[in-house]
């Protein structure tokens, strides 16, 4: 499929997060720097004030690493799917799309699973007194998996009861306890993500 090029031979790229699916930042290529894109697996992109090829990270550190390039149905703009390895913002924001205009309504913050995995992991790194996240990692497997089977037994009586509301509050603590013991193993969200991923093959 034939990219359409406009009149000064660029393409607007969208970049999104191929794990969170949000959308960092927009920015356009031209045939060099698409080119180099698919040949680094980086992403490069065109600059129109510069009039020069830019490498997303080359002085930031911020790169991108390239999963996915994919064209719309018109093959005039171009959605680039990355795993960035630090924010996509000059600004320091992980998103360059984060000045609201009007919110229309909450929707579920989906990454919270993701969010509360990191901070057990900024916890195991940089304990903190009184901490009880630490405490788990004081004790040992041996507690973290009692745990484990404390919060799986009570949500099942959560679902026996047929009690939503206790199946939610006892399935929050299990997935926590869970990731504790993740982490305490030295097992990531992508390493459970891959094994998921293979299983569907």
């Amino acid at each position: 499929m034939e990219i359409k090029w406009n009149e000064q031979g660029l393409v607007p790229a969208i970049v999104q997060d191929a794990v969170t699916k949000e959308v960092l930042m927009m920015a356009y290529m031209n045939e060099e720097s698409f080119n180099k894109t698919v040949e680094t697996g980086q992403t490069w992109f065109y600059s129109r004030s510069r009039k020069e090829l830019w490498h997303k990270g080359e002085t930031s550190g911020n790169t991108q690493e390239v999963v996915e390039i994919s064209l719309d149905c018109d093959s005039d703009t171009v959605l680039v799917t990355v795993i960035p390895e630090g924010p996509a913002c000059h600004t320091g924001e992980v998103s360059c799309f984060y000045n609201s205009v009007k919110k229309f309504k909450d929707v579920p913050n989906r990454m919270m699973l993701f969010e509360e995995f990191d901070k057990i992991v900024e916890r195991k790194n940089n304990p903190v007194e009184g901490s009880y996240t630490n405490y788990l990692f004081r004790e040992g497997v041996d507690k973290i998996c009692k745990k484990i089977g404390e919060e799986s037994t009570e949500t099942v009586i959560g679902a026996k009861n047929n009690s939503k509301e206790e199946v939610v509050y006892e399935a929050s603590d299990l997935l926590y306890h869970l990731n504790v013991l993740l982490v305490n193993q030295g097992i990531t969200l992508d390493d459970l993500m891959i094994e998921i991923e293979n299983r569907y093959k």
